[in-house]
């Protein structure tokens, strides 16, 4: 399985890159890739939500009428769960909602998003690039040359690469991330995936792995 690579005139260079088909020839496994996005979702929730119970109201303790006689229910304080401004019954508590999944699964959900992606035509390689300054307009360029332009994409960097990282930032559908930082959210919430050429192999290494 081979790529061409692109130019940042979105021209081919003549220059192929080879794809392992172990990692983006497989038979997508869409229940791996559910649990890893939901794992990803559930990470960023903060969990800080708090309702008070009724131990932790603040009020009068006095019991409102007496037990029987008075023709209506029985009431306790004013705390109840049964009037307003009492404590909430099984109220939400602060929890952390992160959970472990394994290894070798989250490897597969990212080699089933990639080989969905590989059958929808949505990874290009493009050659690596190097900015001398931060420069958003140098940035879109290139975007207008791959035609993505309005498209949700994620460039994947072989290495840190501070200028190619600043000129995107302010783009709002492009990502642009190190090869070792991607989840499959990531993946899957692009578009389309640019492989920078010194990506390719080291980010088919890092799901060997």
């Amino acid at each position: 399985m081979e790529l061409v690579v692109l130019n940042t005139s979105g021209k081919e260079t003549g220059r192929k890159v080879t794809l392992d088909e172990t990692v983006f020839g497989i038979e997508p496994n869409q229940h791996a890739v559910y649990l890893e996005v939901k794992q990803y979702l559930a990470a960023q929730r903060q969990g800080t939500h708090k309702a008070k119970e009724r131990s932790e109201i603040t009020a009068s303790t006095k019991k409102l009428k007496k037990q029987k006689g008075s023709g209506s229910a029985r009431y306790g304080d004013i705390k109840s769960p049964v009037f307003r401004g009492g404590g909430r019954v099984f109220g939400p508590k602060p929890r952390d909602y992160r959970f472990k999944l394994n290894k070798a699964l989250k490897r597969l959900a990212k080699k089933s998003v990639l080989s969905q992606k590989m059958r929808d035509n949505s990874i290009k390689v493009l050659e690596d690039m190097s900015l001398n300054a931060p420069k958003t307009k140098d940035f879109i360029n290139v975007l207008n040359a791959l035609e993505l332009n309005g498209k949700k994409s994620l460039f994947v960097l072989p290495e840190a690469n501070k200028n190619v990282y600043l000129s995107s930032r302010n783009l709002p559908k492009t990502k642009v991330m190190n090869f070792n930082e991607i989840s499959s959210y990531d993946l899957v919430n692009a578009g389309e995936i640019i492989f920078f050429e010194g990506a390719v192999e080291k980010f088919q290494e890092n799901l060997k792995k």
